[in-house]
């Protein structure tokens, strides 16, 4: 069914009445010298969302029942909101806090369609089997830094590589850390072989993404042992049953840190941005944008290139390079 079309003054009403929320809460907040006297304004993070129904836990763990209240946006799992209960282990979700990152991906209508909020880290995982691909990792790598959030890659299954497999993923990656993305190999056939990524997961909202094939599900549910009661918890609470496993997920994982799941962020890929949005996205680039002879330089074949001279220098990996000028041709297809 169609939603009913807003008008000006509706959007204006519904805006403050969701500022006006914003401020009870942060007047209510422990650190606030006096609580708003009969304010049930709480703060509480959407675990999942089914339609019009979400799971909301508050600061405790504590797991409700919500309606999302008409036209006050769209929240994601791992949004943080402000909601009222309205019976036990039930309430409303009456406005949305601020994010610090929100990801999304296209559509086959050209739309951007929200996945997940306040993630802080994106793990990209590898495996020797599908073959890596460079090209994709670098547009996980790109959108992560539109997005403004860390990555570590990781190499899953690692107990599969013999030596000289070794050697040829350094021959073929090695140069991402160099660049700053962490290279992990991970095995969860290994005693402790999952302990390098558990240490980088502790403290962040992370996210696993990759190409089919990679091993992504079982290393959620290696790194979430309790998964299957985490899930019967949330279905009990949220009333959501069976779509619990079918929409993005927030798990607490008993190390330190939460883990976002969902089947939309495993298929997830490049989305719609400029030009300039690419360039930003290959870190080892930024000293040089800017710089070129000419101020449209493609940086593909025109003369005193900034980022021509820096690969003939060494300064930058000449696989990079093309790959953001693949990525740039597409762009231009797109736009």
């Amino acid at each position: 069914m169609a939603r009913r079309r807003l008008t000006q003054r509706q959007r204006q009403r519904i805006e403050a009445t969701q500022v006006k929320r914003r401020r009870q809460l942060e007047q209510r907040r422990p650190d606030s010298p006096e609580p708003v006297p009969g304010d049930s304004c709480h703060e509480g993070r959407v675990i999942t969302r089914h339609g019009q129904n979400l799971a909301v836990a508050d600061r405790d763990g504590n797991l409700y029942h919500c309606l999302l209240r008409q036209s006050i946006g769209e929240p994601v799992c791992g949004d943080r909101v402000v909601w009222q209960p309205t019976a036990a282990d039930h309430g409303v979700v009456t406005a949305l806090l601020d994010r610090s990152s929100i990801l999304t991906r296209p559509t086959y209508a050209a739309l951007e369609k929200p996945l997940a909020a306040n993630i802080d880290l994106l793990v990209v995982v590898l495996a020797p089997e599908p073959a890596p691909s460079q090209y994709l990792l670098d547009q996980y790598l790109v959108a992560a830094e539109n997005l403004g959030v860390d990555v570590v890659i990781t190499l899953n299954k690692y107990d599969l590589i013999d030596a000289q497999g070794a050697a040829e993923f350094e021959r073929d990656f090695g140069h991402y850390a160099t660049i700053g993305y962490p290279l992990v190999p991970v095995s969860a056939k290994l005693e402790h072989g999952l302990d390098p990524l558990i240490d980088r997961l502790r403290q962040h909202t992370s996210i696993l993404v990759g190409q089919s094939g990679v091993g992504k599900s079982s290393l959620i549910k290696a790194l979430l042992p309790d998964i299957d009661i985490q899930i019967g918890r949330l279905s009990a609470a949220s009333g959501m049953g069976r779509h619990t496993t079918s929409a993005a997920t927030l798990y607490r994982m008993s190390q330190g840190g939460e883990l976002i799941d969902s089947p939309g962020v495993r298929s997830f890929r490049l989305g719609r941005m400029n030009t300039r949005q690419l360039e930003i996205g290959f870190r080892e680039f930024r000293p040089y944008i800017g710089r070129c002879r000419f101020s449209d330089c493609s940086h593909d074949h025109e003369p005193e290139c900034a980022l021509i001279a820096a690969v003939a220098k060494g300064l930058i990996d000449p696989r990079r390079l093309q790959n953001f000028r693949h990525m740039a041709a597409n762009l231009v297809r797109e736009y």
